[in-house]
Formats: structure tokens, C-alpha cells, sequence
């Protein structure tokens, strides 16, 4: 076995996505898939279909050359998180295709989504919902974890995911929050395990930015949540046990306020963080 190569994935990735990417946006825009954006304008719509793509574009001659080549470019790993990661972006665009057509007052928030089904009414978003719930059960287990462990494990995944998923109100803000944890983690680690477990995504994610920023796309919920879904595994697979239950305390207090209140007046009442919040926007 060839010495570890699990870092290529991530310039592999966005390479590729730098090809993948703007052809998507094109492709998106020709189809007549748009969609209003916050300030009115309507751009390319769901980012996250083409971003999902773009990494699995990536993941093909990786995946074969890691297995015929003996090459070790993939993380081991990364066949346990994979199913979340793709799930979740399916979830979230099985949201953005049939939510389309819902009224302005159709469920929103999981208390909505809740009252939705108490009235006999299935949401889509209540759907993406048991879906994250069940993807997330099945990936963390199998782990030999203790079953309060692994309730908090799955309650993680789901909260942490769902945090991005409440983010995702302006322009980047999302994928700036990954790239900080990305850093974060890395620097805080002394390690490379985040980008080397899940290169392939975060690398498209990056390219995806320059076009959500500029408000020539937006990434949907097929976007934020395939955006979340690896910041929750990142959060997962770095932090050690206590680390993951401050992480999971954290997601679930963001969780409970962005119900209650708006996350964006609480970014925009804050100098620095209205000064990152609109870092490269247009």
C-alpha cells in the first residue's frame, strides 16, 4: 500500500468543480430553473443538485484508482458518511421540486411541521425531517457506542445539519460557516482529517460560493443541507466525545433561536459579524 493520499480529493474535487460548476449554473439557467433570491432577483436554482454532481464527477476516477490503483486516495471512512451526505441533498431536493408550488404560509420550521402532520397534512419538509432522522440512525450506528452516546451522536447530525439549513438566508453565509469550521477543526486538531474524509464535497461547496455570493445561484435546501450535512459529519468524526456534546448543546440552543427569532437581524446587529456576513457579496 502506497502511502496515504486521502488529501487529493479535495484539489481533485475542486478542479473538476471549477469545470462542472459554471456549466451546471448555465445548464440550471437554460432549463428555466430560477427562483427569487432575497433581494428580489432571480438566479440559478438548486446550486445543490450541481454541487452534489460536481463531487460525484469527482469521485469516479478516484474511486477507481483507489481500489484498481491501490492508491489510497479516499478515506476508508468516507463509505460510512457518504449515504448521509447524498440523502440529505436528496431530501432537500425532493423540498426544493415538490415545495415549490406551496402557498406562502405553507409549514416552515419544524413547530409547523409538526402542527402539519397533527392536522393530518404531510409537509415536505416534515419528509425531509423523518428522512434526515432515519439516514442519520443508520450511519451512526454500527460505532460500539453507548445508546445515550449514540442518541447524542444522532441528535448532532440532525441539529447540526439543520443549523446550516437556518443559515442559508443570504448569500454565502453558509458556506462561509463551513469554511470556518473547516478551519476551525483543522487548526484547533492540528490535522487534515476534515478535508481528508470529505474533500470531494467541501471543494465543490467552495467553487459553488463564488456564484451564490455574486447572486448568480442559489444552493436550495439541496445545497444548505448537503452543506450541513458536512459540517455535522466534520463535527462527528473530529471532536472527541466531550467536544461533541458542547457541539450538540451549541446546534440546539442556534436550533431553538432560529424558531423564535431571526437569525439575520441578530447577524446585522452585530459590527463583525455584519462585516463577514457580507465579506465578497456583490
Amino acid at each position: 500500500m502506497a502511502d496515504s493520499m486521502t488529501w487529493v480529493g479535495f484539489p481533485v474535487a475542486t478542479a473538476l468543480a471549477l469545470l462542472v460548476v459554471p456549466a451546471g449554473v448555465r445548464g440550471l439557467l437554460d432549463a428555466g430553473l430560477v427562483r427569487e433570491n432575497w433581494r428580489g432577483a432571480r438566479v440559478a436554482f438548486p446550486l445543490g443538485a450541481v454541487l452534489a454532481t460536481a463531487a460525484l464527477v469527482a469521485l469516479a476516477p478516484l474511486a477507481f484508482l483507489d481500489d484498481r490503483a491501490d492508491l489510497d486516495l479516499l478515506d476508508p471512512e468516507l463509505r460510512r458518511w457518504i449515504p448521509y451526505l447524498l440523502g440529505l441533498a436528496f431530501l432537500g431536493f425532493l423540498d426544493d421540486s415538490l415545495g415549490r408550488g406551496e402557498a406562502a404560509d405553507a409549514p416552515r420550521g419544524w413547530r409547523r411541521h409538526a402542527r402539519a402532520l397533527r392536522e393530518g397534512r404531510l409537509s415536505t419538509g416534515a419528509i425531509k425531517a423523518i428522512g434526515a432522522l432515519a439516514l442519520a440512525a443508520y450511519v451512526v450506528s454500527g460505532r460500539g457506542l453507548e445508546s445515550w452516546r449514540y442518541l447524542a451522536d444522532v441528535g448532532l447530525l440532525i441539529l447540526a445539519t439543520n443549523a446550516f439549513n437556518l443559515l442559508d438566508l443570504r448569500p454565502g453565509r453558509a458556506e462561509k460557516g463551513l469554511a470556518l469550521l473547516g478551519v476551525g477543526l483543522c487548526v484547533g486538531a492540528w490535522t487534515l482529517a476534515p478535508v481528508e474524509l470529505l474533500g470531494i464535497f467541501a471543494g465543490p461547496v467552495l467553487v459553488g460560493a463564488w456564484f451564490t455570493l455574486r447572486e448568480r445561484a442559489m444552493l436550495g435546501d439541496t445545497g444548505s443541507n448537503l452543506v450541513g450535512a458536512i459540517a455535522a459529519v466534520w463535527l462527528l468524526t473530529t471532536l472527541g466525545g466531550t467536544g461533541r456534546l458542547i457541539a450538540l448543546a451549541v446546534v440546539a440552543a442556534l436550533t431553538v433561536y432560529g424558531e423564535l427569532r431571526s437569525i439575520s437581524k441578530a447577524v446585522e446587529s452585530v459590527p463583525p459579524l455584519r462585516w463577514l456576513d457580507s465579506l465578497g457579496r456583490a
